[in-house]
């Protein structure tokens, strides 16, 4: 028997449907994405382009965006998330009548029952429609508690004792070697003496800058200034552990020659003791398993006076909403990062947000004068202006006294998009720092991976060959020892992919570089668990105190040599964790450059893929680049890829950076 049901046409909203699933199973769409539109019909949103709409905002989120911005969807909704032509051509023959202006596309949102509007009586409706954006609700609640919550910090007065503040600067920094109206000013005193004045700051530069070290110098200066410096509670954070690990050391290192530098005059030593080591944010706000909650909250604010955060980033909208709710009334907070780096792999930009005046400085006539008072320095008058509250409170540091050469000449380039200039530097023949591998084929990652390059030895081959050497005892000490060679050979060298897929991606150049050192004899595979095997952790896992990033290597357990540990090192302290513990980790010979970002190696290897695509972007490169210490090396199957790159500029969607700095 026919069922009469299965000869009922389909409705507008079900093909609609059935084509995103059919588009997500092509690859083209997150399978989410589908399914959250299919959610939102279920609501009641029958509106053909709201169905598309819900869609492409969803697809948006799992790209970064916090948000969907009308003007583009008003445009080419099928180059907005990538659609090829013929997908894009059977959504509007199904839906032929598509808004094709921004005023029809706004009356579509503002019409919508399960779209709250702005100011309009809130019944908790899933979407939010504001000044042309559209939002999923947790993400419009996330950046409107971000933007509150900075605007409130950063116009937060502070007294400031000039005088002494004038008195402790100038021990803490070299005389200028110019005259105070030098066309480059200090930035990092500069930096030090605007931190003072609000409950907010923000440090950004480029590698080399001096980041932590200008935070030293005004942690002692907010110990030399303070009314109880032996209460003042102090803490370090990072997003990673490797990057809270690196933060903890550049700042302790810079604390003991500052000491030294001091002499008498304040007892840096014994006040910093009491910071302890830098956290990871999830461990700061007290991370608990099976829930996004925090131990830490608006609630049950952190105990602290002071909390510097390094890769801002890296920080992504949500976990900044919960670290600004979580912070004391009281407390000073001062992010450092450099705003030309990837943003977070989560939604949000919210450094880049945050930066948007950093290089132009745009300092009021009030900064001037407060700074030139407590300074002795004449910012020059290309950084005045008339910008917003929190840009008084950002200085971007200029001048990079380590990451010099041609590392420098070629990040420099990129970032600012200029590809003959990159170019040049990649082609040029008078030193070994950079290399441009043009039209690379797949062995010459493989030669790189086990050997370097000429001008620069290594590669893993060092880190697999030192395997062999494993001790037989069992002293704790003398073990790890050994495993901390281990580790650091291994993190001496870095590959690192733009892309997770194919054989120019995460997953092939892993599994070749996998088979490679096995022929060579390097490593013996008898399952997914082997000695040597490098792993990343890629899903936090707060029992076993891994979190996503973290990367280690597979050893031996020197009590029980049948036993495999996965062993980390966080600055100097070696911990490990039982390898069939570890649920979710993956192979960790090549990395993607997002991964990379809070770390650095002495050489690394870039691999872009044979097809260019808005993932490949000029912060990719960058990012990648300002990984290297010493030596850099560039791997392109197809030149062009690489310019096209270049040219190819990551722009959030956000209404974050405009609620930060409208004009007062």
């Amino acid at each position: 028997m026919v069922n009469i049901l299965e000869l009922q046409p389909m409705s507008t909203e079900q093909q609609l449907l059935a084509e995103l699933d059919r588009i997500a199973g092509q690859g083209q769409l997150r399978r989410i994405s589908a399914a959250f539109a299919r959610f939102m019909v279920s609501l009641g949103v029958t509106s053909p382009a709201l169905i598309i709409g819900c869609a492409v905002l969803s697809e948006l989120e799992g790209r970064g965006h916090s948000c969907l911005l009308l003007p583009d969807l008003a445009q080419d909704i099928g180059t907005l998330v990538g659609l090829q032509p013929e997908q894009w051509q059977n959504l509007k023959t199904i839906a032929p009548t598509l808004p094709t202006d921004l005023a029809s596309w706004r009356a579509e949102w503002q019409h919508c029952a399960q779209v709250w509007n702005a100011g309009a009586p809130d019944r908790q409706q899933p979407l939010v429609f504001e000044a042309d954006r559209v939002y999923l609700r947790r993400y419009w609640k996330d950046e409107t508690s971000v933007a509150n919550a900075v605007t409130h910090l950063a116009s937060s007065v502070r007294v400031v004792n000039q005088p002494q503040a004038r008195l402790w600067l100038d021990k803490l920094f070299s005389a200028p070697k110019e005259n105070p109206l030098n066309p480059n000013p200090d930035w990092q005193k500069i930096a030090c003496a605007i931190a003072l004045r609000s409950q907010l700051a923000i440090i950004t530069g480029g590698p080399g800058t001096g980041k932590t070290y200008t935070v030293a110098r005004l942690l002692a200066l907010l110990f030399a200034l303070s009314d109880k410096p032996d209460r003042l509670r102090i803490a370090l954070a990072a997003p990673t552990g490797k990057a809270a690990a690196r933060l903890k050391q550049s700042i302790d290192s810079a604390l003991v020659e500052l000491s030294d530098k001091l002499a008498g005059d304040l007892p840096l030593a014994e006040l910093t003791a009491r910071m302890g080591a830098a956290r990871t944010l999830h461990s700061l706000l007290g991370a608990r398993p099976d829930t996004r909650a925090f131990k830490h909250h608006a609630g049950n604010p952190l105990e602290l006076d002071v909390l510097i955060v390094d890769e801002a980033s890296m920080v992504h909208l949500e976990m900044m909403a919960c670290l600004l709710q979580a912070l004391p009334p009281h407390a000073l907070i001062i992010f450092l990062g450099d705003k030309d780096q990837l943003a977070s792999v989560e939604a949000g930009a919210v450094l880049g947000d945050m930066c948007l005046h950093a290089r132009q400085g745009g300092y009021s006539p009030d900064t001037l004068a407060y700074v030139s008072a407590t300074t002795g320095i004449n910012i020059p008058a290309s950084f005045a202006g008339a910008a917003s509250t929190l840009a008084q409170q950002t200085v971007m540091l200029r001048e990079s006294r380590r990451f010099t050469g041609p590392i420098a000449e070629l990040a420099e380039a990129i970032n600012l998009g200029n590809v003959v200039a990159a170019s040049n530097c990649l082609r040029a023949a008078s030193h070994q720092i950079v290399r441009w591998q043009e039209h690379a084929h797949p062995d010459h990652v493989l030669q790189l991976a086990l050997n370097g390059r000429e001008g620069c030895t290594g590669g893993y081959r060092p880190y697999l060959q030192h395997l062999a050497h494993s001790p037989a005892t069992t002293d704790t000490a003398v073990y790890e020892n050994w495993v901390a060679d281990v580790i650091k050979k291994f993190e001496s060298f870095r590959l690192l992919c733009a892309v997770r897929e194919g054989d120019w991606g995460v997953a092939g150049v892993n599994a070749a570089i996998e088979k490679r050192v096995e022929a060579e004899g390097l490593i013996k595979r008898n399952g997914e668990w082997y000695v040597g095997r490098p792993v990343m952790v890629t899903r936090n896992d707060y029992g076993m105190g891994v979190f996503n990033g973290d990367i280690g290597i597979c050893l031996p357990d020197p009590l029980q040599p049948k036993s495999l540990r996965v062993y980390f090192m966080e600055g100097q302290v070696i911990r490990s964790v039982l390898a069939t513990r570890l649920q979710h980790t993956e192979t960790a010979y090549a990395m993607t450059v997002h991964k990379s970002q809070g770390s650095e190696f002495h050489h690394v290897v870039v691999v872009l893929p044979k097809e260019a695509s808005s993932v490949v972007s000029r912060e990719l490169i960058y990012t990648g680049i300002t990984r290297s210490r010493e030596f850099f090396t560039l791997l392109t199957p197809v030149a062009a890829v690489f310019e096209a790159a270049i040219a190819t500029q990551v722009q959030r969607a956000s209404g974050l950076g405009g609620m930060l700095h409208a004009t007062e």
